[in-house]
């Protein structure tokens, strides 16, 4: 058995990106270990909270019930704030993501890797998948935490924008125009895992994330063609490494 460990900025990123791998890996038999920087504080806020109940509190709860459905043995928080969307004032604020100390934070996350003995460590692309700075910034501490380390295989999530572009098509939905200004090209990717066995709980992990992702949403409203076309693979860089179609666990 090895420990897989899964960095994310914000509670529901890692169903989104890395739900299948994720529940893939425990039905396999290994650690599951799921890492987020913030509690999703600038979220959308819904209006079926509880009285006095505050979003991030409820987002922790939705991350933890997602866990239970991709089999993860240990959940952590970093945190960090969320720092909203790039531009956004909440960017600045002190205690956001965004404004962390790369170093600091990469020492914390290490330190979770190292206590986990972590065989893989998966964290996002340079560009984020679509330009979020929280996601930038867990590259960049992602990176560094898995040198710290020394954790042995290193990838890099990201979206293939030909793939959700193509959904859109299917689904009927008006072209959204670029989704990746500056993104990392997909000839970059050598990782691709099929993940369509685990499609249903996939969804259902994204179904747990209620408060940002209501049946209606894009993810939940594609019928299951769409979404398997969308969601059926998941994909990685691993820099230096030949390519493959699993994780090196």
């Amino acid at each position: 058995m090895a420990t897989l460990v899964t960095f994310h900025a914000h509670p529901d990123d890692e169903c989104i990106v890395t739900g299948g791998v994720m529940r893939k890996a425990f039905e396999e038999g290994h650690r599951v270990v799921l890492v987020v920087a913030t509690r999703g504080e600038a979220g959308e806020v819904p209006d079926f909270l509880e009285e006095g109940e505050e979003l991030w509190q409820r987002r922790v709860a939705e991350t933890h019930a997602a866990a239970d459905l991709l089999g993860v043995a240990r959940v952590e928080f970093l945190g960090y704030r969320d720092s909203g969307m790039m531009g956004d004032e909440l960017n600045d604020q002190p205690g956001s993501f965004w404004t962390a100390d790369v170093e600091e934070a990469a020492q914390k996350l290490a330190a979770i890797l190292v206590e986990e003995d972590a065989k893989v460590f998966l964290t996002y692309d340079s560009f984020g998948g679509y330009g979020h700075p929280d996601h930038v910034q867990a590259h960049r501490v992602g990176m560094r935490a898995a040198e710290i380390a020394g954790t042995p295989a290193v990838y890099q999530a990201m979206v293939r924008e030909s793939e959700f572009r193509e959904a859109f098509r299917m689904a009927g939905i008006e072209d959204p125009g670029p989704l990746g200004e500056g993104a990392v090209p997909e000839s970059e990717i050598n990782v691709g895992v099929d993940v369509s066995k685990y499609l249903e709980v996939k969804r259902q992990a994204m179904r747990a994330h209620a408060s940002q992702i209501p049946e209606q949403s894009f993810f939940l409203s594609l019928d299951e063609p769409t979404f398997a076309h969308a969601f059926g693979t998941e994909w990685f860089i691993r820099e230096g490494h030949e390519p493959a179609t699993a994780l090196d666990l």
